[in-house]
């Protein structure tokens, strides 16, 4: 069984000028040479192409789970709502929120040849 020197993987800048260097090499030979291979414990060579991948990512300051907002969850409104199954049409809290409105806030319902139109009713009315 051949006995290789485990050297520890090169990341940041070095790996980028290893990467560079290499230039038309494969991508599992350059994985290698960077440092991105173990051995299994029936003594195969295993490059690990995903770290390597990450560790470029990270090299090259890309972040695949940042968010352009920060706290928010969910899906971003549409401002298009269907009818239900039941009849009902609901309008999510992504709109009331938008709008300000709070839990008791009262509409009048306008009806159009093809719209619904809700108009706030002022407690002053």
């Amino acid at each position: 069984m051949p006995t290789t020197t485990q050297k520890k993987p090169l990341t940041g800048k070095d790996l980028l000028a290893k990467v560079q260097e290499l230039g038309n090499a494969d991508k599992k030979e350059k994985a290698k040479a960077c440092g991105y291979v173990t051995q299994t414990k029936n003594g195969q060579e295993r490059v690990n192409l995903m770290q390597f991948y990450n560790a470029i990512l990270a090299a090259k300051d890309v972040d695949l789970d940042a968010t352009d907002q920060v706290g928010t969850r969910g899906r971003a409104p549409t401002y298009r709502v269907s009818v239900h199954k039941n009849g009902n049409l609901l309008i999510g809290a992504a709109y009331t929120k938008e709008m300000g409105l709070n839990p008791g806030d009262e509409f009048e319902i306008k009806l159009g040849s093809r719209n619904i139109k809700l108009e706030r009713l002022d407690m002053e009315e």
